[in-house]
């Protein structure tokens, strides 16, 4: 069959588009340069950590961080595009080169370091447990047997209650915090148990005032870490690097009093930045 010289130019450029299209997938992983996008990882519903608000903003402290590290990394706030990283979706998506990094109350572990690196840690939390206001059942995690305790999945802090502290515990595992905030409320759960960072930014919330108390425990300390592609170490350098100056130049302070303050939140200190060192 004939072609038309018209027909074949056409063509050309269509391919020529489609190549340019297939090789644009790339484009986060320049060097911060001012065209550059880049691809973050976040929480999209973690009042005062990460939450994606009804007309499609993002507050919380690792928004804050997250631009920061990114703005210290070459890359314009309007070239970052944020996707939301669930708990169980986090290394799974490092790995597979979806995001560049992920500021997502990451708590750095062991296990997690075999399948991705980090930088940090940025901020230190405790696990502790969010009850309801009126409920005195439980002032510890121990109470916690035969009651019905909420986490999410991929979460440490659910595992921890149940190894080490409550075997018993009747243990909901769900998609992401709101559902055990909504259970709680109902009574179909009797805790939930997270970092208490975390807590602290869902019992702050106008529409929740009242309504739960933590219980002020420290089941354990959660180093929050800026997630990324095992064995890239100029990326961990930079971060980390990045996190320094944001602690030296007082923006790590204000971030922090901006998302937390307004829960009478009592944070540790800034920890010292250990990974890749």
């Amino acid at each position: 069959m004939k072609v038309s010289k018209v027909g074949a130019a056409a063509a050309a450029v269509v391919a020529l588009a489609l190549t340019a299209t297939a090789c644009g997938g790339d484009s986060d992983k320049g060097d911060g340069g001012s065209g550059d996008k880049v691809v973050v990882g976040i929480k999209f519903d973690q009042p005062g950590i990460g939450l994606k608000t009804a007309d499609g903003k993002f507050t919380g402290f690792d928004v804050d961080v997250a631009k920061y590290v990114a703005k210290k990394l070459g890359y314009d706030e309007k070239n970052i595009e944020f996707k939301q990283a669930p708990s169980a979706q986090r290394e799974t998506m490092i790995q597979n080169g979806d995001v560049k990094f992920v500021v997502a109350s990451y708590s750095i572990n062991d296990k997690r370091k075999a399948k991705v690196d980090f930088a940090g840690p940025y901020f230190l939390a405790h696990q502790d447990l969010l009850v309801r206001a009126d409920d005195n059942s439980i002032t510890k995690a121990e109470d916690l047997n035969k009651k019905k305790l909420c986490s999410v999945t991929g979460s440490t802090s659910a595992q921890n209650v149940k190894e080490k502290l409550a075997p018993e515990a009747d243990l909901k595992q769900v998609g992401g915090y709101s559902e055990c905030i909504t259970g709680l409320e109902n009574k179909s759960v009797d805790a939930l148990t997270t970092d208490n960072s975390i807590l602290a930014g869902y019992a702050a919330q106008p529409d929740h005032a009242g309504k739960f108390k933590l219980l002020g425990l420290t089941l354990s300390d959660e180093n929050y870490g800026i997630g990324l592609k095992k064995g890239d170490k100029e990326l961990q350098t930079k971060i980390n690097q990045a996190l320094k100056d944001m602690v030296a130049d007082g923006s790590w302070q204000k971030f922090v009093t901006a998302n937390f303050g307004p829960a009478n939140y009592k944070n540790e200190p800034a920890p010292q930045v250990t990974e890749g060192s």
